[in-house]
Parts: structure tokens; C-alpha cells; sequence
């Protein structure tokens, strides 16, 4: 018996182990920003995964004071914070895939933590409003 709790212990060790090889902490003094390669004014920072593949993928968008996200839409469900009402930092808020919708910021700059399974994408409701044709 003793033997099989010391194999058991030794077995646990070892997928915990394994398992630490997938594990990721991301301190945010060491967030790498980005300008982001369509918004202008804002920057952007990818803490987990590829966004051009179909993994989990989570990044935060820092947004100026008074900025604008016209209405879009992305081919997948995205976690993010706010649409419609001012929401305190920490709050989440859940969208389907190509569900309608629009950011906006206030008086202070805002950043935005974006979860999704990739490969991203957006489309924007107006074409005109897409700034990559701008």
C-alpha cells in the first residue's frame, strides 16, 4: 500500500510538471504594447497565442480618452468590457460570434481585455467606417 501512495505521489508530481509547460503568467510590468496596425491613436498587446490561429488568444487594447469603435462585427464570440453603459473596471461582458457592436471611451484612456478562439477578424457594419481602407 505504502508503496502504491509513493507511485501515486511520484505520478501527480510528474503530470504537474507536465502540466507547468502549458502554464503562462503575464505580470503587466511586462506587457508589450504596440501601436495597433488599424487604430490609430490606440495600442494593443497579445498576451496569449497567435492571433492568425485557431487557439485561445487574449489581448487588451489601450484606447485614448474619447475614442471611437464604429459598429463591427468578428467571426468569433468575444469576451470584452463595455457596450452600452459604463462599466467599472473588472467587469465582463460576453458577445456570440458576429454579433453586432461598437467601444467607445470616456474622460480617461481604457483598456480593454479582448478573449476569444482565433484566428481574428473583424468586419465592420459600414464598410466605410473600416480604417484599414482609410
Amino acid at each position: 500500500m505504502k508503496r502504491l501512495l509513493i507511485a501515486a505521489v511520484v505520478i501527480a508530481l510528474a503530470g504537474s510538471a507536465l502540466a507547468q509547460t502549458a502554464h503562462k503568467v503575464v505580470r503587466v510590468e511586462e506587457v508589450t504594447w504596440i501601436d495597433h496596425p488599424f487604430f490609430k491613436g490606440a495600442k494593443i498587446a497579445t498576451l496569449v497565442g497567435d492571433p492568425t490561429k485557431a487557439e485561445a488568444i487574449v489581448q487588451r487594447v489601450k484606447f485614448p480618452p474619447h475614442y471611437r469603435v464604429p459598429p463591427h462585427t468578428h467571426p468569433h464570440a468575444e469576451k470584452f468590457e463595455p457596450k452600452g453603459e459604463m462599466m467599472k473596471p473588472g467587469s465582463l461582458f460576453v458577445l456570440p460570434a458576429k454579433h453586432a457592436h461598437y467601444t467607445w471611451t470616456g474622460d480617461e484612456e481604457t483598456i480593454l481585455q479582448i478573449q476569444f478562439m482565433g484566428p481574428g477578424g473583424i468586419d465592420f457594419v459600414d464598410p466605410a467606417d473600416d480604417p484599414r481602407k482609410k
